[in-house]
Protein backbone atom coordinates (compact mmCIF):
# COMPACT_ATOMS: atom_id res chain seq x y z
CA UNK A 1 0.00 0.00 0.00
CA UNK A 2 1.11 3.38 -1.09
CA UNK A 3 2.04 5.63 1.82
CA UNK A 4 0.79 9.18 1.88
CA UNK A 5 3.56 11.75 2.76
CA UNK A 6 2.45 13.45 5.82
CA UNK A 7 3.00 17.57 6.11
CA UNK A 8 4.06 18.82 9.29
CA UNK A 9 1.40 20.25 11.23
CA UNK A 10 1.19 23.81 11.18
CA UNK A 11 0.46 26.11 14.26
CA UNK A 12 -1.50 29.59 13.60
CA UNK A 13 -1.04 32.14 15.85
CA UNK A 14 -3.18 34.01 18.16
CA UNK A 15 -5.73 36.00 16.38
CA UNK A 16 -5.08 38.21 18.89
CA UNK A 17 -1.50 38.28 18.47
CA UNK A 18 1.16 41.19 17.23
CA UNK A 19 1.60 40.93 13.35
CA UNK A 20 5.43 40.63 12.77
CA UNK A 21 7.27 41.71 10.13
CA UNK A 22 9.69 39.42 8.15
CA UNK A 23 13.17 40.13 8.70
CA UNK A 24 15.64 39.93 5.76
CA UNK A 25 18.33 37.82 6.99
CA UNK A 26 22.26 38.42 5.75
CA UNK A 27 21.86 34.73 4.77
CA UNK A 28 20.48 33.21 2.07
CA UNK A 29 19.98 29.23 2.29
CA UNK A 30 19.71 27.03 -0.79
CA UNK A 31 15.85 26.33 -2.12
CA UNK A 32 16.74 22.82 -2.68
CA UNK A 33 17.43 21.89 1.05
CA UNK A 34 15.67 18.78 1.93
CA UNK A 35 12.79 18.60 3.97
CA UNK A 36 12.65 16.55 7.34
CA UNK A 37 14.67 16.66 10.24
CA UNK A 38 18.14 18.22 8.88
CA UNK A 39 15.58 21.18 8.04
CA UNK A 40 16.57 22.32 11.81
CA UNK A 41 20.12 22.98 10.66
CA UNK A 42 21.36 25.78 8.43
CA UNK A 43 22.42 25.15 5.28
CA UNK A 44 25.55 26.77 3.98
CA UNK A 45 25.07 30.10 3.26
CA UNK A 46 24.70 31.21 -0.17
CA UNK A 47 27.78 32.82 -1.84
CA UNK A 48 26.38 34.49 -4.80
CA UNK A 49 26.92 38.50 -5.27
CA UNK A 50 23.24 39.38 -4.12
CA UNK A 51 23.99 38.47 -0.89
CA UNK A 52 27.43 39.73 -0.35
CA UNK A 53 28.43 42.85 1.92
CA UNK A 54 27.51 46.25 0.60
CA UNK A 55 30.88 48.11 -0.53
CA UNK A 56 32.34 50.18 2.83
CA UNK A 57 30.52 47.78 5.76
CA UNK A 58 32.65 45.95 7.88
CA UNK A 59 33.37 42.29 7.50
CA UNK A 60 33.75 40.32 10.85
CA UNK A 61 37.75 39.05 10.65
CA UNK A 62 39.07 41.30 7.94
CA UNK A 63 41.58 43.93 8.77
CA UNK A 64 40.55 47.19 10.21
CA UNK A 65 41.03 50.14 7.37
CA UNK A 66 43.94 52.31 7.80
CA UNK A 67 43.06 55.79 10.00
CA UNK A 68 42.33 58.82 7.60
CA UNK A 69 44.21 61.20 7.59
CA UNK A 70 41.85 63.90 9.38
CA UNK A 71 41.02 61.68 12.27
CA UNK A 72 45.08 61.68 12.78
CA UNK A 73 45.65 65.06 12.49
CA UNK A 74 42.88 65.61 15.17
CA UNK A 75 44.19 62.82 17.69
CA UNK A 76 48.19 64.56 17.29
CA UNK A 77 46.49 67.90 17.94
CA UNK A 78 44.35 66.23 21.23
CA UNK A 79 47.94 64.83 22.30
CA UNK A 80 49.53 68.21 21.84
CA UNK A 81 46.27 70.12 23.67
CA UNK A 82 47.05 67.65 26.63
CA UNK A 83 50.33 68.04 27.09
CA UNK A 84 50.39 71.79 26.88
CA UNK A 85 46.97 72.27 29.23
CA UNK A 86 46.38 73.72 32.23
CA UNK A 87 47.24 70.13 34.51
CA UNK A 88 50.97 70.65 32.79
CA UNK A 89 50.83 74.27 33.23
CA UNK A 90 49.91 73.66 36.78
CA UNK A 91 52.62 71.68 37.43
CA UNK A 92 55.40 73.94 35.89
CA UNK A 93 54.50 76.53 37.86
CA UNK A 94 54.18 74.45 40.95
CA UNK A 95 58.34 73.57 40.24
CA UNK A 96 59.02 77.12 39.31
CA UNK A 97 57.68 78.07 42.74
CA UNK A 98 59.46 75.27 44.72
CA UNK A 99 62.70 76.07 42.62
CA UNK A 100 62.26 79.89 43.44
CA UNK A 101 61.37 79.67 46.97
CA UNK A 102 64.30 77.31 47.67
CA UNK A 103 66.63 80.02 46.29
CA UNK A 104 64.69 82.34 47.71
CA UNK A 105 65.62 80.33 51.32
CA UNK A 106 69.24 80.19 50.49
CA UNK A 107 69.32 83.89 49.70
CA UNK A 108 67.55 84.66 52.66
CA UNK A 109 70.50 82.55 54.84
CA UNK A 110 73.49 84.21 52.81
CA UNK A 111 72.01 87.98 53.42
CA UNK A 112 71.14 87.04 57.34
CA UNK A 113 74.62 86.06 58.07
CA UNK A 114 76.11 89.18 55.93
CA UNK A 115 73.77 91.11 58.27
CA UNK A 116 75.40 89.63 61.06
CA UNK A 117 78.60 89.97 60.09
CA UNK A 118 78.36 93.70 59.54
CA UNK A 119 76.43 94.43 62.38
CA UNK A 120 77.86 92.82 65.31
CA UNK A 121 81.28 94.67 64.97
CA UNK A 122 79.56 98.11 64.14
CA UNK A 123 77.48 97.59 67.02
CA UNK A 124 80.70 96.87 69.10
CA UNK A 125 79.08 93.17 70.29
CA UNK A 126 82.84 91.41 69.14
CA UNK A 127 86.07 93.26 68.91
CA UNK A 128 86.15 94.82 65.53
CA UNK A 129 90.04 94.68 65.97
CA UNK A 130 89.18 90.87 65.58
CA UNK A 131 86.55 90.65 63.67
CA UNK A 132 86.28 93.29 60.93
CA UNK A 133 83.07 94.22 59.44
CA UNK A 134 82.20 92.47 55.58
CA UNK A 135 82.74 95.64 53.97
CA UNK A 136 86.30 96.70 55.49
CA UNK A 137 86.86 92.76 54.09
CA UNK A 138 85.05 93.15 51.15
CA UNK A 139 86.96 96.55 50.84
CA UNK A 140 91.05 94.74 51.42
CA UNK A 141 89.47 91.78 48.90
CA UNK A 142 88.98 94.34 46.21
CA UNK A 143 92.50 95.69 47.27
CA UNK A 144 94.24 92.44 46.93
CA UNK A 145 92.67 91.46 43.36
CA UNK A 146 93.05 94.73 41.71
CA UNK A 147 96.91 94.21 42.92
CA UNK A 148 97.33 90.77 41.47
CA UNK A 149 98.14 89.42 44.40
CA UNK A 150 94.74 87.54 45.30
CA UNK A 151 95.44 86.08 41.76
CA UNK A 152 98.64 84.87 42.51
CA UNK A 153 98.06 82.93 45.49
CA UNK A 154 94.75 81.77 44.02
CA UNK A 155 97.22 80.24 41.00
CA UNK A 156 99.29 78.86 43.65
CA UNK A 157 96.73 77.06 45.62
CA UNK A 158 94.81 75.54 42.38
CA UNK A 159 97.36 74.24 40.98
CA UNK A 160 98.43 72.13 44.29
CA UNK A 161 94.83 70.94 45.06
CA UNK A 162 94.21 69.85 40.99
CA UNK A 163 97.10 67.95 40.97
CA UNK A 164 96.97 65.72 44.00
CA UNK A 165 92.87 65.80 43.34
CA UNK A 166 94.09 64.22 39.70
CA UNK A 167 97.00 62.18 40.57
CA UNK A 168 94.46 60.62 43.68
CA UNK A 169 91.70 60.02 40.96
CA UNK A 170 93.87 58.22 39.04
CA UNK A 171 95.80 55.73 41.50
CA UNK A 172 92.29 55.47 43.31
CA UNK A 173 89.70 54.87 40.98
CA UNK A 174 91.79 51.57 39.18
CA UNK A 175 92.57 50.00 42.27
CA UNK A 176 89.35 50.43 44.48
CA UNK A 177 87.95 48.64 40.90
CA UNK A 178 90.72 45.69 41.61
CA UNK A 179 89.80 45.42 45.13
CA UNK A 180 85.90 45.63 44.50
CA UNK A 181 86.08 43.08 41.50
CA UNK A 182 88.61 40.63 42.68
CA UNK A 183 88.48 38.81 45.85
CA UNK A 184 92.19 37.85 46.64
CA UNK A 185 93.28 41.30 45.95
CA UNK A 186 90.88 42.60 48.10
CA UNK A 187 92.36 39.70 50.69
CA UNK A 188 95.55 40.72 50.31
CA UNK A 189 95.25 44.50 50.75
CA UNK A 190 92.24 45.20 53.23
CA UNK A 191 94.45 44.45 55.74
CA UNK A 192 96.94 47.57 54.94
CA UNK A 193 93.42 49.38 54.34
CA UNK A 194 92.67 49.22 57.46
CA UNK A 195 95.59 50.48 59.14
CA UNK A 196 95.97 53.90 56.64
CA UNK A 197 92.28 54.95 56.06
CA UNK A 198 92.03 55.80 59.86
CA UNK A 199 95.39 57.86 59.92
CA UNK A 200 94.60 61.27 59.44
CA UNK A 201 96.54 62.86 56.88
CA UNK A 202 96.89 65.91 58.91
CA UNK A 203 99.06 63.61 61.12
CA UNK A 204 101.33 62.68 58.74
CA UNK A 205 102.13 66.03 57.18
CA UNK A 206 105.56 66.49 59.73
CA UNK A 207 106.43 62.64 57.50
CA UNK A 208 105.58 63.68 54.40
CA UNK A 209 107.98 67.42 54.88
CA UNK A 210 110.20 65.54 56.52
CA UNK A 211 110.91 63.01 53.97
CA UNK A 212 110.03 65.16 50.91
CA UNK A 213 111.03 68.59 52.28
CA UNK A 214 109.53 71.73 52.11
CA UNK A 215 108.91 71.98 48.34
CA UNK A 216 105.75 71.39 45.89
CA UNK A 217 106.26 67.67 46.45
CA UNK A 218 105.22 67.20 49.92
CA UNK A 219 102.49 69.24 49.34
CA UNK A 220 101.13 67.68 46.46
CA UNK A 221 101.46 63.91 48.14
CA UNK A 222 99.85 64.77 50.86
CA UNK A 223 96.68 66.46 49.67
CA UNK A 224 97.28 62.62 47.24
CA UNK A 225 97.42 61.42 50.09
CA UNK A 226 94.06 63.18 51.79
CA UNK A 227 91.91 62.72 48.36
CA UNK A 228 92.77 58.50 47.65
CA UNK A 229 91.05 57.28 50.45
CA UNK A 230 87.19 58.70 50.06
CA UNK A 231 88.19 57.80 45.60
CA UNK A 232 89.12 54.28 46.96
CA UNK A 233 86.60 53.41 49.41
CA UNK A 234 83.69 54.50 47.48
CA UNK A 235 85.22 53.11 44.38
CA UNK A 236 85.12 49.56 46.42
CA UNK A 237 81.21 50.21 47.35
CA UNK A 238 80.75 50.86 44.17
CA UNK A 239 81.38 47.72 42.29
CA UNK A 240 80.52 45.78 45.49
CA UNK A 241 77.10 47.17 45.68
CA UNK A 242 76.21 46.86 42.13
CA UNK A 243 72.83 44.76 41.47
CA UNK A 244 73.82 40.79 41.03
CA UNK A 245 70.86 40.22 39.13
CA UNK A 246 72.29 42.37 36.35
CA UNK A 247 75.39 40.63 36.64
CA UNK A 248 73.50 37.25 36.08
CA UNK A 249 71.81 38.46 33.33
CA UNK A 250 74.89 40.01 31.33
CA UNK A 251 76.55 36.40 31.83
CA UNK A 252 73.71 35.02 30.63
CA UNK A 253 73.70 36.63 27.26
CA UNK A 254 77.39 35.82 27.02
CA UNK A 255 79.43 39.17 27.54
CA UNK A 256 82.77 38.38 28.21
CA UNK A 257 84.45 39.65 31.11
CA UNK A 258 86.09 42.64 29.76
CA UNK A 259 82.51 44.19 28.24
CA UNK A 260 80.56 43.16 31.52
CA UNK A 261 83.37 45.44 33.90
CA UNK A 262 82.64 47.76 30.65
CA UNK A 263 79.15 47.71 30.16
CA UNK A 264 77.84 46.77 33.16
CA UNK A 265 79.73 47.09 36.55
CA UNK A 266 81.51 50.43 36.03
CA UNK A 267 78.14 52.49 34.95
CA UNK A 268 76.58 50.98 37.46
CA UNK A 269 79.56 52.48 40.23
CA UNK A 270 79.86 55.93 38.68
CA UNK A 271 77.55 57.59 41.48
CA UNK A 272 79.32 56.09 43.80
CA UNK A 273 82.82 56.90 42.48
CA UNK A 274 81.71 60.68 41.97
CA UNK A 275 80.54 60.60 45.71
CA UNK A 276 84.21 59.70 46.29
CA UNK A 277 85.72 62.41 44.11
CA UNK A 278 83.30 65.25 45.82
CA UNK A 279 84.62 64.27 49.26
CA UNK A 280 87.96 64.17 48.16
CA UNK A 281 87.56 67.61 46.48
CA UNK A 282 86.64 69.03 49.63
CA UNK A 283 89.75 66.96 51.62
CA UNK A 284 91.87 68.76 48.98
CA UNK A 285 90.89 72.32 49.89
CA UNK A 286 90.81 71.34 53.54
CA UNK A 287 94.42 69.88 53.21
CA UNK A 288 95.96 72.51 51.18
CA UNK A 289 95.88 75.31 53.90
CA UNK A 290 97.11 73.20 56.53
CA UNK A 291 100.17 72.32 53.84
CA UNK A 292 100.53 75.98 52.44
CA UNK A 293 101.55 76.81 56.12
CA UNK A 294 104.13 75.11 56.52
CA UNK A 295 107.11 76.29 54.17
CA UNK A 296 104.87 78.01 51.46
CA UNK A 297 106.02 81.06 50.08
CA UNK A 298 102.62 81.22 48.32
CA UNK A 299 98.87 80.34 48.54
CA UNK A 300 96.14 81.01 50.05
CA UNK A 301 96.89 79.08 53.30
CA UNK A 302 99.99 81.29 53.14
CA UNK A 303 98.46 84.38 52.51
CA UNK A 304 96.26 83.46 55.67
CA UNK A 305 98.97 82.64 57.66
CA UNK A 306 101.28 85.76 56.28
CA UNK A 307 98.13 87.79 57.42
CA UNK A 308 97.93 86.83 60.75
CA UNK A 309 101.42 86.95 61.90
CA UNK A 310 101.14 90.25 60.46
CA UNK A 311 98.17 91.83 62.45
CA UNK A 312 96.45 92.13 58.42
CA UNK A 313 92.91 91.05 59.92
CA UNK A 314 91.26 91.73 56.69
CA UNK A 315 93.28 90.39 54.31
CA UNK A 316 93.23 87.25 56.35
CA UNK A 317 89.18 86.87 56.40
CA UNK A 318 89.56 87.99 52.52
CA UNK A 319 91.84 84.75 51.89
CA UNK A 320 89.31 82.44 53.93
CA UNK A 321 86.43 83.88 51.76
CA UNK A 322 88.37 83.32 48.56
CA UNK A 323 88.97 79.48 49.82
CA UNK A 324 85.43 79.11 50.42
CA UNK A 325 83.97 80.30 47.35
CA UNK A 326 86.87 78.27 45.42
CA UNK A 327 85.60 75.10 47.60
CA UNK A 328 82.19 75.96 46.49
CA UNK A 329 82.22 76.66 42.93
CA UNK A 330 84.52 72.93 42.74
CA UNK A 331 81.48 71.27 44.51
CA UNK A 332 79.20 72.47 41.89
CA UNK A 333 81.71 71.74 39.11
CA UNK A 334 81.41 68.17 40.36
CA UNK A 335 78.27 67.67 40.78
CA UNK A 336 77.60 69.00 37.05
CA UNK A 337 79.99 66.81 35.85
CA UNK A 338 78.56 63.58 37.68
CA UNK A 339 75.08 64.64 36.12
CA UNK A 340 76.98 64.37 32.58
CA UNK A 341 78.39 61.11 33.30
CA UNK A 342 75.25 59.65 34.66
CA UNK A 343 72.65 60.41 31.77
CA UNK A 344 71.81 57.09 31.76
CA UNK A 345 70.08 56.80 34.88
CA UNK A 346 66.35 57.92 35.56
CA UNK A 347 65.31 59.89 38.02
Amino acid sequence: MASTPTSAPTVSAPADAPAVAPTASPVRFSADAPAGPSAAFPARPSTDASTASPAGAPVAGAPSAPIPAVLREAVAEASESSLTGPSVGRRLWRGSVRVAGSVGRRTVAVAALAAIWEILPRLEVVDPTFLTPLSGVLAAWWDLLLSGELLDHTQASLIRSLSGLALAIIVAIPLGLLIGWYRPVADLLNPVLELFRNTAALALLPVFVLILGLGETSKISIILYACAWPILLNTIAGVKGVDPLLIKSARSMGLPPIRLFQKVILPAAVPTIFTGIRMAGAYSILVLVAAEMVGAKAGLGYLINYAQFNFRVPDMYAGIITISVLGLLFNQFLVRLERRFSTWRTT
